[in-house]
C-alpha cells in the first residue's frame, strides 16, 4: 500500500496520483506533476526524511498530529487517511 496524502484530496488530480504511484512503483524520489511540470516528492522520499517539515507536501506520509506540530498550514482529518 502506498501512503499518499493526496488520496481523495481534491487538490491532487487523478493524473498526479497516477504519476505518483508510477514513481513509487519505480522507486523514484520525485515525479513531474503532469499539469505544472514541477518536481514533486513521493511519499517514500518524504518518509526517508524522518519527520514532517510542515511545508504542506502533497504526499506527506506523516500523521496529522505530526503535520500540525511541524506547522503545516492545512491538514486533512485523520479519518480521511
Amino acid at each position: 500500500m502506498v501512503l499518499t496524502y493526496g488520496d481523495g484530496d481534491p487538490d491532487t488530480s487523478p493524473a498526479a496520483r497516477a504519476a505518483h504511484d508510477a514513481a513509487e512503483a519505480a522507486g523514484l524520489s520525485t515525479y513531474a506533476d503532469p499539469v505544472t511540470a514541477l518536481e514533486v516528492f513521493t511519499a517514500r522520499a518524504l518518509k526517508r526524511m524522518g519527520e514532517c517539515c510542515g511545508a504542506g507536501c502533497r504526499h506527506c506520509p506523516f500523521p496529522a498530529s505530526a503535520q500540525r506540530a511541524a506547522g503545516r498550514p492545512r491538514v486533512r482529518p485523520e479519518s480521511a487517511r
